[in-house]
């Protein structure tokens, strides 16, 4: 009997994979992830439990741990991040997708203690979709688009009337002229060429990549912003509403030029609008002179070209204010007027001689030490150590749970094109 059933089963069922019998392969859908500091990612993985802790983010938690306690390595998801310090190419990160692939101290190509966005956009991504799945993440901490990922197609760097008389003044108009014309567009043509390396060669980085089934470039993502924000030079706030309107034409560019250079005239693409200082939460920052009025131009200008009709239905911008955490920020307050203390506490001492009562290094932070413990109460020291970074990182408090919801959030806007 058991014979005789055998052979009413067709022959190529039993015939090993090797034959060449094997369920159709999915095409490799291929994202980018580009930008500054933000987009590198300063989410410590020493803060991801925190994330528990809010009933409102603990599902994240359990999607980055994967059901353990250790963070999710990805089955379908493998990442190529290209980073370096300031206008250097730097070294490249690849495997599979994992937490580390944030900011790395020493060696762009060993994994770090940072997330970045990617970690929980390609988990989202993951979910998504039920093919192999590839990051190719290009980001430099401290680079403008002005300058450094300035656009082709936006021509040379041009210094405004202010700049040539303020340059001109201190004599140095032929050097700065000079510094900017060899840093000009020099990030993104890392980027693009970094991109372009990495699609010559998937099997490098995606060993099952499947050249049959082939790929697809399937989004972009750009976070980025800060050099810009603060660049009173190139954006000058003497044209009041219109301060930032340059940075929305260069980002305008931006996009024509990456679709250009990657043969992708409609490549869906992802604005994420800078989140520092949040939501202005009085207390959480410190809004020296028009800081709240200036950022609130600034996002306008970032998220402006996803109303432009030429990007219509493939350019979203993505508001990340609401991840930054306002107790963080609250905490962090108290902390920077801790250090304030220190400083001046410090500076005082040093303007003393011996004689006139001057304070051993012991006592002065001995007086440091009281005034915190004065200032910032148990509660609040337990949940900083818990939730923030503590690698002196200014941007997100260093905080995982901040990089965790803009991945997720930066994927869904991806996916909600993809809708369209």
């Amino acid at each position: 009997m058991m014979i005789r059933s055998l052979m009413l089963v067709p022959l190529f069922l039993l015939l090993p994979a090797s034959f060449g019998v094997t369920q159709a392969s999915k095409p490799l859908r291929v994202y980018i992830l580009a930008g500054q500091s933000n987009m590198v990612g300063t989410g410590e993985i020493s803060t991801l439990d925190y994330i528990g802790d809010d009933p409102k983010t603990e599902m994240l938690l359990e999607q980055m741990q994967g059901g353990g306690e250790q963070p999710k390595v990805c089955d379908r998801v493998w990442i190529s991040s290209l980073n370096g310090k300031g206008a250097q190419y730097g070294g490249e990160g690849v495997g599979k997708l994992t937490a580390g692939y944030g900011f790395r101290r020493d060696d762009p190509t060993q994994h770090g203690d940072c997330i970045g966005p990617e970690f929980m956009f390609g988990i989202a991504m993951e979910q998504a979709y039920d093919g192999p799945i590839l990051l190719i993440k290009t980001a430099w901490g401290g680079r403008s688009l002005s300058v450094d990922f300035r656009p082709p197609g936006a021509g040379p760097y041009q210094f405004n009337d202010a700049q040539i008389a303020k340059h001109t003044s201190k004599g140095d108009l032929e050097k700065v002229a000079a510094q900017k014309k060899e840093a000009t567009g020099k990030n993104y043509h890392y980027m693009i060429e970094h991109v372009q390396k990495v699609l010559g060669d998937l099997k490098r980085v995606c060993p099952e990549y499947d050249a049959e089934a082939g790929y697809e470039l399937s989004g972009f993502v750009w976070f980025q912003g800060w050099n810009d924000y603060v660049d009173a030079g190139t954006y000058n706030a003497s044209e009041g509403s219109h301060q930032f309107d340059p940075y929305s034409e260069l980002l305008e560019q931006l996009i024509r030029d990456v679709r250009k250079d990657l043969h992708s005239p409609k490549l869906p693409f992802v604005i994420g609008v800078m989140g520092m200082h949040g939501n202005f939460t009085p207390g959480t920052f410190n809004p020296r002179g028009n800081a709240e009025e200036k950022m609130i131009r600034f996002r306008k200008a970032m998220a402006a070209p996803a109303s432009l009709p030429e990007f219509k239905g493939n350019v979203i911008a993505v508001q990340t204010a609401p991840f930054n955490e306002a107790e963080l920020g609250r905490i962090n307050m108290k902390l920077e007027k801790v250090k304030q203390f220190g400083r001046s506490l410090k500076k005082e001492n040093e303007s003393k001689t011996s004689a006139s009562g001057s304070l051993s290094s012991s006592e002065i932070k001995e007086r440091i030490a009281e005034y915190r413990a004065e200032l910032v109460s148990p509660e609040e020291e337990a949940t900083w150590r818990r939730g923030a970074g503590t690698g002196g990182f200014v941007h997100y408090f260093g905080a995982a749970k901040f990089h965790a919801q803009a991945g997720q959030a930066f994927a869904k806007a991806l996916q909600s094109l993809d809708a369209k």
